[in-house]
C-alpha cells in the first residue's frame, strides 16, 4: 500500500478486497451464470464498488483516478473470474452526448440495456487513404463504406462507435468523425470473428453503403481524431492498473511456490540465483507501481496526463510481461501446463503490450511531443 493513500482510499482497498473474497465463496455455489452475474452486480453495489466508474448523474459515485486506480488493481490482485462483474460500465467518450442520442444510446448502456463496441482499427492492408473507411454525404444521411477489424465485443454489440472520414461535399468541409451505427442496419456485416491469446473476443465488420443520420456522429465532423482519443489517457492508467495487480498476484504466488517443500529436500526460496530473479521481480513491480500511482496522483489534481500515462502504461506493461515470464521460469515447466494459473496468467499478459496502444508507437510518441512540438514532463 502507498503511504500517502488516505484513509478512505485504504477503507476502499480494503472492501474491494473482502468484496472478492465473498464472489470467490459465491462462485462455488450452483447458480447458472445469469443468476451469478446478477448476484455478483447485487453485491458489489452492497459495497459500493460497482458504482465507482459511473457519473453521478447515473446514479454512481463518480471516482476519481486515484479511486479508480485502487479499485482496478485490487481486482486484478484477486485474480477472479468474477472480477469482470465488480466494476460497472464506463460511459467512456460517450459521456457527453446529449439530448435523444444519449437517450437513445448512452442511457441504455449505463443501465444496462445496450452494449456497445469502438470500431477504430483498419484492417490489414487498408492503410492507403482510399481503402480507409470513409462515408459520403446524402442530404441528411451519411453513408459509410469499409471494414474495421478488432472490433472487440462486437458480436454482441447493439451499435458501434464507428471512426469513419467523411468527404467533403458542395463546400461543405469533411474529416473525420466518430458516428453511432446501429448493429441490425442494413450494410452491417460481421464477416468474421476470433479471439485473441489472452481470450478477448473480436469481430471483423464489413460496412456495405451504411445509411445512417449525419446527426448521429460524436461531436462535429472534424472532431473524429480527438473524441476517439479522449478517453486514451484514463484507458492507459486502467490498463496499467490492471498490470500492477496482475503483479501483486504473480508475486504472491510464486512467492508461495518457493517457499513450498521441493522434490530436492530444500526450498527453491533458499537458492541464491532463485532469490536474485526473485529480488528482480519485486524490484520491477516496485518502479512501475511507484509511477502509477504518482500518475494517478497527477490525473487526480487534475492535470493532463497524456505523456505520463503513456510512459507508465508502457512501464507497466512491459514489467508484467517479464513478471510472469520469470515466475513461470522459476516454477518450473509445471507451469506450463494447460489450465496451470501461471499459464493463463502468460496468455494474458501478452495482449496488454497491444492494448490501448502499442508500447513502440507511444514510445514513439512521447519523443515526438519533445522534438516535434517541445511539449510533455516525461
Amino acid at each position: 500500500m502507498p503511504e500517502f493513500i488516505s484513509p478512505e482510499m485504504q477503507d476502499l482497498r480494503s472492501r474491494v478486497e473482502s468484496l472478492l473474497v465473498e464472489l470467490t465463496e459465491l462462485e462455488i455455489t450452483e447458480m447458472d451464470n445469469v443468476n451469478l452475474r446478477k448476484a455478483a452486480i447485487a453485491k458489489s453495489k452492497e459495497y459500493g464498488v460497482f458504482q465507482l466508474t459511473q457519473p453521478i448523474e447515473f446514479g454512481g459515485s463518480g471516482a476519481g483516478p486515484l479511486a479508480l486506480t485502487i479499485a482496478r488493481e485490487s481486482v486484478a490482485a484477486a485474480n477472479s473470474s468474477m472480477g469482470g462483474f465488480v466494476l460497472g460500465p464506463d460511459p467512456g467518450f460517450l459521456r457527453n452526448l446529449t439530448g435523444e442520442k444519449k437517450a437513445t444510446y448512452l442511457d441504455p448502456v449505463m443501465q444496462g440495456e445496450k452494449r456497445w463496441s469502438f470500431a477504430f482499427t483498419e484492417p490489414s492492408g487498408a492503410s492507403a487513404p482510399e481503402k480507409q473507411t470513409y462515408a459520403i454525404r446524402d442530404r441528411d444521411d451519411l453513408i459509410i463504406t469499409g471494414s474495421k477489424s478488432f472490433v472487440t465485443g462486437g458480436a454482441t454489440a447493439d451499435f458501434f462507435a464507428v471512426f469513419v472520414n467523411v468527404e467533403e461535399f458542395d463546400g461543405v468541409t469533411g474529416g473525420p468523425a466518430m458516428v453511432l451505427v446501429d448493429s441490425n442496419l442494413s450494410g452491417v456485416e460481421i464477416t468474421r470473428s476470433f479471439r485473441s491469446l489472452e481470450g478477448g473476443s473480436h469481430v471483423e465488420l464489413d460496412l456495405d453503403q451504411v445509411r445512417v443520420s449525419n446527426n448521429l456522429t460524436v461531436g462535429d465532423i472534424g472532431e473524429g481524431m480527438p473524441r476517439a482519443m479522449s478517453n486514451i489517457g484514463e484507458e492507459r492508467l486502467q490498463i496499467s492498473a490492471s498490470a500492477c495487480g496482475m503483479g501483486i498476484w504473480t508475486i504472491k504466488h510464486i512467492t508461495d511456490r518457493l517457499n513450498a517443500a521441493h522434490r530436492s529436500g530444500t526450498r527453491l526460496s533458499d537458492r541464491e540465483g532463485v532469490r536474485l530473479r526473485y529480488a528482480d521481480m519485486r524490484i520491477d513491480l516496485y518502479a512501475a507501481r511507484s509511477a502509477l500511482y504518482r500518475t494517478a496522483r497527477l490525473a487526480e489534481s487534475g492535470e493532463d496526463v497524456v505523456n505520463e500515462a503513456a510512459a507508465t502504461k508502457v512501464l507497466c506493461t512491459e514489467m508484467i510481461g517479464r513478471i510472469v515470464d520469470t515466475a513461470v521460469q522459476l516454477a518450473g515447466g509445471q507451469a506450463l501446463i494447460e489450465g496451470e494459473a501461471l499459464e493463463q496468467m502468460y496468455r494474458r499478459v501478452r495482449s496488454l503490450r497491444f492494448a490501448g496502444g502499442a508500447s513502440d508507437i507511444l514510445r514513439l510518441s512521447i519523443a515526438r511531443g519533445i522534438f516535434d512540438f517541445n511539449s510533455g514532463r516525461v
